[in-house]
């Protein structure tokens, strides 16, 4: 069989969001829409709010929903979809405000309340002097002390929070409270799901000016009142081959690994499931039977199950993530 998969890169969608930025344009030259503030760059989604489409290569101008209907197989390998779709959503996020302090329904609640679960990781591709995460609970907070919070509209007061700086990594478990501080440009990697139940948003209003809606009984419902001063991943490295390799987040869904290159000696890919590739720093050629992609920071690809050994060979210095869906 002759292989009619290569390693695919896709045109960003882009969303507007009360607390986004321009950063997307600075870091990463990428082309927003004039005189908005963009929060998000879908960079890899099979969502019926909006699909990734194929930018490179003989099926440019296809979709990743079409790839999924007619290639699951070849795309997805021993990966698991979610609920017939590709089973990760990728983003970047750029955070100039605050985000809203916010859950996600964990797997044993998402039905009853409708809504999706989503377990997702963020490593922070960069970060302002004094910028900081919301995550978990600090130590002591109760869900009385946080309900009555929610009332006086200090409900901040009960979150942990971490200062980040560049290269930092969170795991994002469904049921987590969590909130990006401003400042952070964040990659993004998570279950393919968009349920978000709002906690808090800093009385502020949303671009259409009216008070952003919250959902405080799906999000009590949902929230690990258990879950205390959530740790970032650890930051040690082991030596693999020709590169270091970092682990960020491992689940049944996905594990992400940070992989460091010091020469330009080729890693070959292998495996049997879907990887996404993600390049935070330097520069990485992605090769597969004659189809080529040259990946600069803020670029991502998908490398099909079904393309083993697919090459890649770093510039120099270069660092990318690798995350593959389970």
């Amino acid at each position: 069989m002759s292989h009619a998969l290569y390693p695919f890169t896709f045109q960003p969608i882009f969303k507007d969001r009360v607390w986004g930025g321009r950063k997307l344009e600075q870091l990463y030259g990428k082309t927003l829409p004039p005189g908005v503030p963009i929060g998000e760059s879908w960079e890899i989604t099979d969502r019926p709010e909006g699909v990734s489409v194929i930018a490179n290569g003989p099926l440019a101008g296809r979709d990743l929903r079409w790839l999924m209907e007619h290639h699951g197989k070849e795309l997805l390998g021993d990966s698991q979809p979610c609920a017939g779709r590709f089973p990760l959503l990728v983003k970047i996020l750029d955070a100039q405000e605050k985000l809203s302090l916010q859950v996600h329904p964990p797997a044993h609640k998402a039905a009853e309340l409708c809504g999706e679960p989503k377990t997702e990781m963020w490593y922070v591709a960069d970060a302002t002097p004094g910028a900081d995460l919301f995550v978990g609970l600090r130590r002591g907070a109760t869900r009385a002390e946080f309900e009555r919070r929610i009332q006086d509209g200090s409900v901040a007061e009960c979150f942990h929070r971490i200062p980040v700086k560049r290269g930092d990594s969170m795991f994002l478990p469904s049921g987590r409270v969590h909130a990006l501080g401003a400042g952070n440009v964040i990659f993004e990697i998570q279950q393919n799901s968009d349920t978000t139940y709002r906690v808090f948003d800093w009385n502020r209003v949303g671009l259409d000016g009216k008070p952003r809606e919250l959902h405080i009984p799906q999000a009590l419902a949902s929230i690990d009142f258990e879950d205390f001063e959530s740790a970032l991943a650890p930051a040690g490295w082991q030596t693999a081959g020709p590169c270091d390799r970092r682990r960020l987040a491992a689940c049944d869904l996905f594990n992400v690994d940070l992989i460091r290159t010091h020469t330009s000696d080729e890693i070959l890919l292998g495996g049997d499931k879907v990887a996404v590739l993600a390049v935070t720093e330097g520069k990485l050629g992605v090769t597969f039977a004659g189809h080529r992609l040259n990946l600069k920071p803020g670029d991502f690809c998908v490398v099909p199950a079904e393309c083993k050994r697919t090459s890649l060979v770093p510039v120099g210095e270069t660092q990318f993530l690798k995350a593959v869906a389970n």
